[in-house]
């Protein structure tokens, strides 16, 4: 399959040279500001169903990947920090 994008082949020491130039340049609120931009112009174009369906196709690729009992190892965790947040307020 051929690359027709321009510049270095992503995943390149050029492209990550790249990247971190523009980093540098613009810092980290840049990459806020266009991932917003981003995700605005997906929600105006698909809508917000769309959103609901790649987070079900993720949740199933999870659950196939790392068995169920993953969310319950991770709700447990989630869990044991809210406690803990709570604890430390009081």
């Amino acid at each position: 399959m051929a690359n027709n994008k321009r510049g270095p082949e992503p995943g390149s020491q050029k492209a990550k040279h790249g990247g971190q130039a523009v980093r540098e340049k613009y810092g980290p609120e840049f990459y806020s500001k266009i991932g917003k931009k981003g995700g605005d112009t997906v929600k105006e174009k698909r809508g917000p169903q769309f959103y609901a369906e790649i987070g079900k196709k993720g949740g199933e690729s999870t659950k196939r990947q790392q068995g169920s009992e993953f969310y319950s190892r991770i709700g447990k965790k989630g869990g044991e920090r809210g406690r803990t947040i709570t604890s430390n307020k009081e």
